[in-house]
């Protein structure tokens, strides 16, 4: 099967146009789902669905609404919109056990899907896993500007626009936080932290370890690795965890 990459196609979705790629390909499907703000063809989706097309599996990866090549306005985004586009996704177009990797904020929602289509999760990624940071990822006078401003903008630490948060989006990822108590996913999970990730402590990591109630829950800390470990060496820990995954030992 080639590496190219499938063409881009669109899905809709109650009037929204989701942009997505779906490899054709033996089961478990791959389902990658981007960070916040982020998109589906970033260094660490490409090398997974080039490992697919080795490997002959199906993948498919989308970007949420106002992000990518989705239609749509970012600022409209919330937590439940871009778990429901999720859901909405691999129900509409695929079938079969799923390998769900989730990049920062992507695995946040990969553990909601999890726990609304547990039937279907053969295993779980999580790549600098981002849950709840809504809740300790802004400071006290951050959270009172969302409430009273409807929004906060932050310096983007890798350069470029601004980082935009509403308070709808705040308010919506208050709403769903796991770390609170236990986290009723049972199937394996896999998780890669960067040990010098900034944005994402690890301590974050190690909590939802414990968290987890799956007793096959397994985390790799990158010695020196920051939130986007997209290195050559890192990405290549990534697709080795994954396909692990894909084809357990007997």
């Amino acid at each position: 099967m080639s590496e190219n990459q499938p063409e881009l196609d669109y899905l809709d979705l109650e009037g929204r146009r989701l942009a997505y790629r779906l490899r054709p390909g033996a089961p478990p499907t791959l389902l990658f789902l981007p960070g916040y703000a982020s998109d589906m063809d970033g260094a660490k989706a490409v090398a997974i669905d080039a490992f697919a097309g080795r490997r002959g599996v199906a993948m498919l990866r989308f970007d949420y609404s106002g992000t990518g090549s989705s239609v749509g306005s970012f600022a409209d985004g919330t937590l439940e919109r871009w778990i429901d586009e999720a859901l909405a996704m691999i129900d509409g177009l695929t079938e079969g056990p799923l390998v769900v990797v989730g990049s920062s904020m992507g695995g946040w929602i990969a553990l909601h899907l999890a726990l609304r289509r547990p039937e279907r999760l053969q295993a779980l990624a999580g790549i600098a896993a981002a849950p709840d940071f809504t809740d300790w990822g802004f400071t006290a006078e951050q959270k009172q500007e969302l409430l009273e401003q409807g929004k906060i903008e932050r310096p983007n630490p890798y350069g470029g626009d601004s980082q935009l948060t509403t308070r709808a989006f705040w308010e919506s990822g208050e709403a769903l936080r796991l770390l609170d108590g236990p986290i009723a996913v049972d199937c394996p999970v896999r998780l890669v932290h960067g040990e010098a990730d900034r944005d994402v402590p690890v301590a974050v990591a190690m909590q939802l370890m414990g968290r987890l109630r799956s007793a096959d829950v397994q985390l790799n800390v990158l010695k020196g690795g920051g939130h986007r470990l997209s290195e050559p060496r890192e990405i290549d820990v990534i697709v080795r965890t994954i396909a692990a995954l894909v084809e357990p030992c007997p």
